[in-house]
């Protein structure tokens, strides 16, 4: 069943509640319609404020989309730190731990995945850096770690194309039921991205 944000009709609300409401509301409008049919007027009537008011916050219908991607990189950001601090210094153990964190992100946060998954040509001309910035911090560490161990380039590119299918494939699985979506599998999925990184 589609997840459903409740956004009451709610006046007079300060600046920057408001606009987070806006962006709420549009990711819902996003993961129902897309890009190509994505309705400021309808992100306005679903937050009871007037189609006027979101321009008070985003420029236009591109850099509102931009905002809500944005929004979404800045829930993942917030994940990580804790990761990096529990694991100083092994970064293996970082990769594998925030690989395994980004699998939680994608089931518990399924509002979100439309975002993720967006393609749209025209929007990622202009932001196609934001849009990749999610797999910003896997791809540095990897690369990190295999520079570390000596990995040629070669099996540093193989080696994230592993990863990225492991954490994608493991949440569409969760997501579909395919698999149970308990500690047990989750640490399938740590065994198999930690072995990843233990093979030449």
């Amino acid at each position: 069943m589609k997840e459903v944000f409740h956004i009451p009709a709610t006046f007079d609300l300060p600046s920057r509640e408001l606009r987070e409401r806006l962006i709420l509301a549009g990711i819902q409008e996003l993961s129902a319609h897309g890009i190509q049919d994505f309705s400021v007027r309808r992100v306005a009537t679903a937050c009871g404020v007037s189609n006027a008011a979101p321009y008070k916050h985003f420029e236009d219908k591109t850099s509102f989309i931009a905002a809500i991607v944005s929004y979404v990189n800045k829930q993942w950001e917030a994940c990580i730190p804790d990761v990096v601090q529990k694991y100083p210094d092994n970064l293996q153990k970082q990769l594998t731990e925030i690989s395994v964190r980004y699998v939680h992100f994608l089931v518990e946060n399924s509002h979100f995945r439309s975002i993720l998954m967006l393609k749209d040509p025209t929007f990622d001309m202009h932001f196609s850096d934001l849009r990749h910035s999610l797999s910003a911090t896997s791809q540095k560490l990897v690369a990190e770690y295999c520079n570390q161990v000596g990995m040629p380039p070669e099996v540093t590119a193989f080696k994230l194309y592993v990863v990225r299918s492991l954490i994608y494939g493991a949440a569409l699985m969760f997501d579909n039921g395919e698999m149970t979506y308990n500690e047990e599998n989750i640490d399938y999925v740590r065994q198999a991205i930690s072995r990843e990184f233990t093979l030449p």
